[in-house]
């Protein structure tokens, strides 16, 4: 088949623990909200929420969700990152904070019992399996691997009526088939979140709740993730040379 286009060097780096240690080390723990602050989804979100619900956060990096919710007083919240400099920055930061726990994890393999918690929660985490990516229709078998491992986790780690809360640029379209797996054991809905602005960048809120099915149309997008893709289409035909040197030269090239 055709070779896959590389995705930029740039984004490549998102994918680097190096690229994210130096990154929180130079900041120190600064907040750095990738997809807006807290308020933007909070009623979509605590919708979801009861207050003595145990959280993951993944991925946290140096956002201020944790301790927004901390505040909001969800006091049960374990954030997990893959940067250590990361982890450390944000437990010296909230050292008041007993109810937030912090640890250096990799979200592919989650080291906590099944059945852990009652909500787990992403913002931006999972688009970072993603940044390799050139063409969102036809996702390379690494990447999609990639997110069945981390979803099959975070499954296996939520307690029977608990929820996987994602937030994303993502949309249905090209997010729905990986978080429509029969494998997960979740329903599956979504909202888009603005904040009232036309001009600004919607996102979605995917919510997934275990122990429930999934809608026939969720379950009809989760196959075609692994169904092959359509062959390519046939080169056009070689046009008609302008004369008969043009057609020579051709073909010794």
């Amino acid at each position: 088949g055709m070779e896959r286009r590389r995705a930029p060097a740039a984004n490549r780096r998102y994918r680097q623990r190096r690229f994210w240690d130096a990154l929180y080390r130079q900041e120190g723990a600064e907040p750095r909200e990738w997809l807006g602050g807290l308020s933007r989804f909070l009623p979509q979100l605590e919708a979801e929420l009861r207050p003595g619900d145990r959280i993951l956060v993944l991925g946290c990096g140096n956002s201020a969700l944790s301790h927004d919710l901390h505040e909001l007083g969800y006091t049960d919240v374990t954030s997990i990152d893959f940067s250590p400099a990361c982890i450390a920055a944000m437990r010296a930061r909230y050292a008041r904070c007993p109810g937030l726990r912090w640890a250096v994890m990799d979200i592919r393999a989650l080291a906590f019992p099944d059945a852990t918690f009652d909500v787990v929660l992403e913002k931006g985490t999972l688009d970072v399996l993603m940044v390799e990516e050139t063409d969102p229709w036809d996702v390379s078998p690494q990447a999609a691997a990639a997110m069945h491992r981390v979803l099959a986790e975070v499954s296996r780690v939520l307690r029977p009526g608990g929820c996987f809360i994602s937030i994303t640029f993502a949309q249905p379209h090209f997010r729905k088939p990986h978080y429509a797996q029969e494998a997960f054991g979740w329903s599956l809905r979504h909202a888009a979140c603005g904040d009232g602005d036309a001009s600004a960048f919607h996102y979605f809120l995917y919510v997934m709740r275990k122990g429930q099915p999934l809608d026939t149309p969720d379950l009809a997008l989760g196959r075609r993730l692994h169904q092959p893709p359509p062959p390519p289409a046939p080169p056009p035909p070689p046009a008609p040379p302008d004369n008969d040197e043009d057609y020579l030269l051709a073909i010794q090239l």
